[in-house]
């Protein structure tokens, strides 16, 4: 953290503050979890207690069509949900700028934020603005545009990793520090970087070829992996020659590559030994436990949508997780909603180990917990031997890439610092 300049370094008195935040917690146009938002609201409050004036953006889902590339502005994608969000929680009156459409030539409210008139503006969702994610020389102009708002920039939006505009284009424009939230997140991905040993990481998802560098990067720095989802249906394909319902030839063959890098490094992956398959993803009234002993070449498996839960019972599985020292999990099991009991219980093997240091990644990991064991999330969250990040896809980002520089947005901070000589 030495190298990467601090906010509590900045002088934010009387300061237009441009604030990058990871408030993507909107679907449809309903906020499903405001976990990232609670998270962030201590950076925004320390700004406006000393005397800075925030200028609040974020991206929100995916609203360009990646076959078209016709970005679709609607309510499902705004950030009006959220700057409500902050007034009937936190009391902060937000503006939405530019009239809330991608277009700078609207009222910036810019006078009005220095006047008092509001607690801070809210950019529109920055994935409608076409220069986003351009990755051309028009992103440039559009990182100059934001910038131009601001006195200082300050980054806290630890989940979104991409090299984006508005993640990386304002710290060559503008003295720029990490918010406190992501002080914290760099802080405790250091502590999984430089794991205390046995260390055991849980990985699942649904795209192999996406994972294959940080599973790989996994097998070498972790005592054990243990790999769940569509993540572990194509590993069985690619090991035991079998063929599962719903599972591409892409990931397969991914796969396979990850099997013979996995023969290098014996004993560290553990296979969950016994899976739930079933003919239909909606419902689990006619699903069946199968045993990886007895899967043979050429076997042909409807749906695999779970663990069983009988699989963290057996000698093996259990010794790994009571005497790992640190747990990394970015993970759910099953397909939920109706397929939860392997996600279930390995959230109740985690807790019983407590001695070690629990790292949850964002999203699903964390949502699922919350939403099938509430009564130990909410102790969790008040367990200092657990840690839930705001985002499990930069946690993965920076596990392959082996530092915490190898995220551009921090690299970008970095690079600010000695430009600015802070």
């Amino acid at each position: 953290m030495n190298n990467i300049p601090s906010l509590q370094n900045a002088d934010l008195k009387q300061k237009i503050v441009l604030i990058r935040v990871d408030h993507n917690v909107v679907k449809k146009g309903i906020i499903i979890d405001p976990y990232r938002i609670d998270a962030s609201i201590g950076t925004i409050k320390y700004i406006i207690e000393k005397g800075g004036k925030p200028i609040l953006m974020t991206h929100i889902g995916r609203p360009k069509d990646k076959k078209t590339g016709m970005i679709k502005i609607s309510d499902d994608t705004s950030v009006e949900p959220i700057v409500k969000y902050i007034k009937d929680q936190f009391g902060l009156k937000f503006k939405i700028a530019f009239d809330n459409k991608p277009d700078f030539s609207g009222p910036n409210y810019l006078s009005e934020l220095r006047n008092g008139v509001y607690d801070g503006i809210y950019l529109p969702n920055t994935r409608w603005f076409p220069d986003e994610e351009s990755k051309e020389e028009t992103t440039n102009g559009f990182g100059k545009e934001l910038s131009g708002l601001a006195d200082i920039f300050v980054n806290d939006a630890f989940g979104s990793w991409q090299p984006h505009a508005s993640t990386v284009q304002p710290p060559k424009h503008l003295p720029s520090y990490a918010g406190l939230l992501m002080q914290k997140e760099i802080e405790n991905l250091e502590r999984i970087l430089s794991p205390q040993k046995p260390f055991l990481a849980v990985v699942a998802g649904s795209k192999f070829d996406t994972k294959i560098g940080t599973l790989q990067a996994l097998l070498k720095n972790a005592d054990h992996l243990i790999v769940g989802g569509v993540l572990y249906n194509a590993y069985l394909c690619a090991k035991y020659d079998i063929q599962i319902k719903g599972v591409t030839e892409a990931d397969i063959a991914a796969a396979k590559k990850f099997v013979d890098f996995s023969n290098q490094y014996p004993g560290k992956l553990i296979e969950i030994p016994d899976i739930v398959e079933s003919k239909s993803t909606d419902s689990a009234e006619q699903s069946k436990t199968l045993k990886i002993k007895d899967l043979t070449p050429g076997k042909r498996l409807d749906y695999i949508l779970d663990a069983d839960p009988a699989s963290f019972q057996t000698q093996k599985v259990k010794s790994v997780f009571s005497e790992a020292k640190t747990i990394f999990v970015n993970a759910v099991m099953g397909l939920t909603p109706h397929f939860a009991e392997g996600t279930i219980a390995l959230n109740k093997i985690i807790a019983e180990n407590e001695k070690s240091d629990k790292f949850f990644g964002g999203g699903d990991t964390l949502q699922e917990f919350k939403t099938l064991l509430p009564k130990l999330y909410n102790k969790a969250l008040d367990d200092s031997s657990y840690y839930f990040f705001t985002g499990g896809g930069t946690i993965l980002k920076a596990l392959y890439e082996e530092k915490v520089t190898g995220l551009a947005p921090i690299q970008a901070l970095i690079d600010n610092h000695k430009k600015f000589k802070q």
